[in-house]
This record gives C-alpha cells, structure tokens and sequence, in this order.
C-alpha cells in the first residue's frame, strides 16, 4: 500500500532499539523454544505450519496490509477474494453431514460439498430464539401424500438468523427446524435444504433471504437471515442417520440414544475450546512482546543501564504489576491448549465408541465440553482485553493487533451457546452423579472403582468422605504440591455441588433461584479440569505409547521445570482470583491466603526470565497477529509510523473553508 507521507529515513527509535530488547530477553531463556513449540505442534504440524504459511505471506490476493483501512463493503470483497471457495463456510455445514447424514446423503451432498460445488451454512438460530433450541418456530411438517416435507416460518421471530455465509455465499443450508408427523411434534431435526439457484445464485421460489448488517466483528462474514413461506422438500433430506421417517405412514423411528444429535455440537466446541488457547497465545504474545519493549520511567531501585553508562527508562515488563496482569494469560493459554488437546484426543475415541454402538462417554464429554466452552472462552474474552489495556495507548490502536481481533473474538462466548446457559448443562450432570453416588453409598467400592476414570466421581468421594477436612499447607512453597492443588480444587468443587443439591432437593429451591450459584459450580468444577490436566500433562506417563510431544517433553528437565512453574502460576493465581469460594468452605484459612498471595509473587520472579521466550514458543507469526506491536523483530515504532503513513486520509487536503460546498481540494467532485 502507497505511503501519503514521507517519513524521514534517518531517524530512528531511541536506544534501546527494540530488536536489542527482544534478544536480550531470549538470551534470558532456562529452556530450549523450539523444544517446547514441538511439545506443543509436533514435527508434522509444524511442518504443515510452515508450508501454509509460505503461501499465506507470499499470495497477492493474501495481503492484509490494507485490512485496518477498510469499510465493510471493501471488507466482504477482500474475504471473497481471499475465500473464493468458500472452505470456511463449512464450519458446521460438513460436520453435520459427517456425524448426522446417512451414507446415501452423504454421497448426494457430502462429496459435492467437500468439492465446494456446494456451498453450505447452518441455519439454527432464529430472531426470536438461539439457546433454547426446543423453542424454535421453523416447522417441517411431513406430508406423505407426496412424501414430502413442507418447510414454513409462521412467525416474525422464525426467521433463521445470525448464520454465516447465508447472506450472500451459500447455495445450500442445513436447517434446524420443528418436525412435526402425524400432529405430533418431534422437536428440532436437520434439514438439507437448497436455498438459491445453482446457475444464477437467485433465491429459490419461497425463501427470503438477505444479510443481517453491519456487526461488533466479523464484518467480512455475511451472516444472514431466511424466511420460508411453505417451501417443500423431499423426505430423503431429512439427515436421517439416527432418527427416520418412515415413507407414506409418517411414523417416527427414535434414535438409540436422545443424545446422539450432540455429537456435531461436542465436535465444535471442541474445537472453540482449542481456539480459545490460541486466542489466548496471540494476545499474551502481542503485550509480552510490547511490554519488553516499551519503557516507562526509571526505577530508581534498580535503574537500567546500557553498556556505555547511559541509565535508561525501565521496561514495563520489569513492573510487577504489568507480570501480574500478564504472567496469568501465558499460564491460561498453556493451560487450556492442553486441556484442548485432551478433549479433542477424547472426542475422537467417543467417535470410535460410538461407531461400535458405545456411547458410554457421551453424557461427561457432552457436559465437559459445554462448561468448558463456557469458561475457557470466557476467559479468554477478559485476557484479550487485559492484554490491550495493559499495552497502553496504543494498545487502543487498530495496528495493535488488538481491535480487530477482540471483536472478531467476542462472538465466541455466544454461539454454540450462550456461555451462561452453557454452565445450567454441566451442572445438571454434576447433580446427577453427586445424588448418583448418595443413593449407591453401599456400592461405594463401585464408585471408587470407576473414580479412577472419572475425576468427577473421584473428588466427590473424597468430599463425602470427610466434608470438613482442611487444608495441610503451612508455608508458601506447600501450594506447589499439585496433589494439595487437585485436593483443593476439588474439595471446593464438592463443596458448592453439595451444597446446591441440599438447597435444591431438601429446602425446595427454584432452578431459577440457584442459577448464580450454578454458574459458579460450573466455573469451579472447569477450573478443576484444567488444573488437573496440566499437572497430568507434566506427569510422566507410565502406561501406552509415548507420542512424540510427550517423549521431547518428559526428556527435558528444563521444559519440565519452566511449564511447573507455569502450571502453578495458573492454578494459584486462578485459586487467588476466586478466593471466596475456598475460604467460604473452611477449607483453606485466611492465614493460607496470605501465603497463598506470597507464593504468587514468588513465580512471577520465577517466570520472568522466560516470559518472552514463552510466548515465542507458540509459533505465531506475524502475518497471523498482524500487530505493530508485537512483531517478532521488536520494531514496534518503526511499524507504527510506517502504517500510519499509509494511511488514506493522510493522502487527502480537506478544505475547511465553512462556506465551500467542496469537502476536500484534491476531490472537488465531494460535496456537501
């Protein structure tokens, strides 16, 4: 993109320049970076990575320096030149082919779409509902005269909204609408549905549809919204893998599991989970890197000092308040990747159950999955927004990185549930195994035995066990013993679990009535997930075959005593944040907080020779933060005068005569 103005090539930033300050900092490092970015890619990732990314920076129609400068309208023509074929408009659309289509469907719709001669959305959410599924208003009523369903929007409020690429991209929708056989009402069923015409890209006769508008973020994405005024289609595209109609009777064949249809919603919040660790990574790496780089007045304790005596501003990473706004985000993006990885590993031996008719691991996965997505995305919503705060000004800067990226984030903790309904799911399973293991108490030797495959089941028996056990540790370091972090974690878990069911069961509260306490339940039974599954992770792994990421991992003392340090600083700095709840148990006692609190401190002296290495590890280039200021070179000025020089108005003289009808001199064609 051309610069409007000339910047004067012979100035530079004050020295400290930042590429000094950045290698400075890894020369720091007590581990080995590219060690720890295979633990997390593995060798063929990484190398697939690179390959992607050798297209991305070198492609014309890929180049996202004019991105910052852009309207909607210029925003949607770069997507669709960027997108042509359309591959990211299958997010849900494949996924449910896949897990829910029969094997007849999939070769009429699933290989075209996987050829992107169709082009497909999913189309759930309604203007007048989106969590609560079973209220949708789209009907599919069943007509077997002509073995046929007849798909029709009765109200205002039935018109299919918020989904992507339906606007003005897709030829093909997958419907969740209200089936209805016989008079009677089956609830919400998918759908395969032609929406426009495959020559002229036209509407087909009886469906309205248009985009929704402009949106915080993700203005580059038509999200749309469809009408259907008694559209019929044929039964064949009812995706009928679990559940059928049976031809001209009209009876409904039950799938062999309600649950079955949650398949497609664990697999994509699933893969929300993973990008809310990535989205994590990239904010930390941006205000880690800025904050190494960016100095702030002199600590006249402990001034810097170049090599020629020239005492210099202190950099704001060295501020301990600035480790402890970010230190956090680094252990929570390490923390929920590798939870991430968990639940994908298990997502994909669910698949391989359930293909045998197994779907004993459906009702945790689909409980874990919910809350999780609930909270990691969460999470990340209030780091991404930390991490520009603590990057100052300019961290109000579109060139941070920052602007763009948090609107386009933000979504995340509303579809594919709204994160506050989300928590209702995992609480319902956690009430249901506590009252499980009351009622089965002369069973207990069953429970323990499966406790050792269910963490849940595991820590409410510790609980039941002995419900006013304390906690043990007498000196700071005592909370860096991970089984102290699993026992506290969990006795406070059981705790609010326990305490719910009493008031629910035995004083006769209102579901409505609990549902703050229930969203706490579910924040504290995640935490202890992710708490766990880090420290597992660290652990030596003593039965099955080693993967590659484990093997580099657990053959390096120094990778392993740098990601404890991080795995602390997550689950003791997550504990300090909500420490109400562990006080409000008696577990821990005010004299445990205020250890609690020194040994906080105490990693964050621990962290900081490693902080930007750490950040490093997660690979992510520049094309991908597409920030001036966290670039990997540290030429965060540099950048951000050179971007400001290109930018349009700069190439524009206003005239601001009051009484001119012309608005600018060098476009007199612009008037009032």
């Amino acid at each position: 993109m051309t610069s409007h103005i000339k910047i004067p090539s012979h100035l530079t930033p004050s020295d400290p320049q930042g590429s000094e300050l950045l290698a400075r900092e890894r020369s720091k490092a007590t581990f080995n970076v590219k060690e720890l970015t295979l633990v997390l890619l593995g060798s063929e990732e990484l190398s697939r990575i690179k390959k992607v990314l050798t297209i991305l920076e070198n492609d014309p129609t890929l180049d996202k320096s004019n991105i910052y400068y852009m309207g909607r309208t210029d925003l949607f023509k770069y997507a669709l030149r960027k997108d042509k074929r359309m591959v990211q408009l299958a997010a849900m659309f494949i996924p449910t082919l896949m897990g829910q289509g029969t094997e007849e469907q999939k070769i009429k719709f699933l290989k075209p779409a996987m050829k992107h001669e169709i082009i497909g959305c999913y189309a759930q959410t309604e203007l007048g509902h989106g969590s609560n599924v079973q209220g949708l208003e789209t009907t599919a009523t069943y007509i077997p005269e002509t073995d046929e369903f007849e798909l029709h929007s009765p109200h205002l409020t039935a018109t299919k909204w918020w989904a992507g690429g339906l606007g003005r991209s897709a030829n093909h929708a997958i419907v969740m609408a209200k089936m209805i056989t016989n008079g009677q009402d089956k609830g919400p069923h998918p759908f395969i549905v032609q929406i426009r015409d495959m020559t002229s890209h036209e509407p087909l006769p009886g469906i309205t549809i248009g985009d929704i508008g402009p949106k915080f973020g993700y203005n580059a994405t038509d999200n749309g919204f469809m009408l259907f005024d008694h559209v019929r289609i044929p039964r064949f595209n009812m995706l009928s893998k679990y559940s059928q109609i049976i031809k001209g009777t009209g009876e409904y064949v039950n799938p062999p599991n309600e649950k079955l249809s949650y398949g497609t919603m664990i697999y994509v919040r699933s893969i929300i989970i993973a990008g809310a660790g990535l989205a994590l990574a990239r904010a930390a790496t941006i205000s880690i890197r800025y904050s190494a780089v960016r100095r702030q007045f002199v600590d006249k304790d402990n001034p810097m000092i170049l090599s020629n005596g020239k005492v210099v501003e202190t950099a704001v990473l060295d501020y301990t308040m600035q480790q402890y706004r970010l230190f956090p985000v680094i252990a929570q993006a390490y923390a929920v990747y590798f939870t991430g990885e968990m639940i994908s590993n298990l997502f994909k031996q669910y698949t391989k159950q359930s293909s045998r008719g197994d779907f004993s691991l459906l009702a945790d996965l689909h409980a874990s999955t919910s809350g999780l997505k609930s909270l990691t995305t969460t999470m990340a919503v209030d780091s991404v927004e930390d991490c520009r705060r603590a990057c100052g000004g300019h961290g109000y800067s579109s060139f941070s990185g920052f602007a763009m990226f948090y609107q386009n984030y933000l979504p995340n903790t509303t579809w594919e549930g709204d994160n506050y309904i989300l928590t209702q799911q995992i609480a319902r399973y956690l009430f249901k195994t506590y009252r499980e293991i009351i009622h089965s108490k002369q069973q207990s030797e069953e429970f323990s035995l499966r406790s050792n495959a269910n963490p849940t089941i595991s820590y409410l028996l510790r609980y039941l066990n002995n419900p006013t056990q304390k906690c043990t540790v007498t000196s700071p370091s005592d909370f860096k013993n991970p089984e102290v972090q699993i026992a506290i974690y969990g006795h406070r878990a059981a705790y609010l679990i326990a305490r719910a069911v009493d008031q629910i069961d035995n004083h006769k509260k209102s579901w409505n009535s609990m549902l703050v306490e229930i969203n706490r339940i579910s924040r504290a039974h995640c935490q202890y997930i992710l708490v766990q599954n880090f420290i597992l992770t660290l652990q030596p792994q003593t039965s099955g075959s080693i993967d590659e990421k484990r093997r580099i991992l657990h053959n390096s003392s120094s990778l392993k005593t740098v990601l404890t340090s991080v795995c602390n600083l997550f689950a003791l700095h997550t504990m300090e944040k909500d420490l109400s709840d562990f006080l409000e148990s008696e577990y821990l006692s005010p004299k445990q907080a205020e250890m609690l609190r020194i040994q906080v401190s105490e990693l964050l002296n621990e962290i900081r020779p490693n902080a930007v290495a750490l950040v490093d590890a997660f690979n992510l280039p520049d094309y991908l933060l597409n920030s001036a200021l966290g670039r990997y070179d540290g030429k965060v000025y540099e950048t951000m005068i050179e971007w400001a020089s290109k930018e349009p108005l700069n190439g524009i003289t206003p005239d601001i005569n009051p009484y001119s009808e012309v608005l600018f001199r060098n476009d007199v064609k612009a008037k009032i």
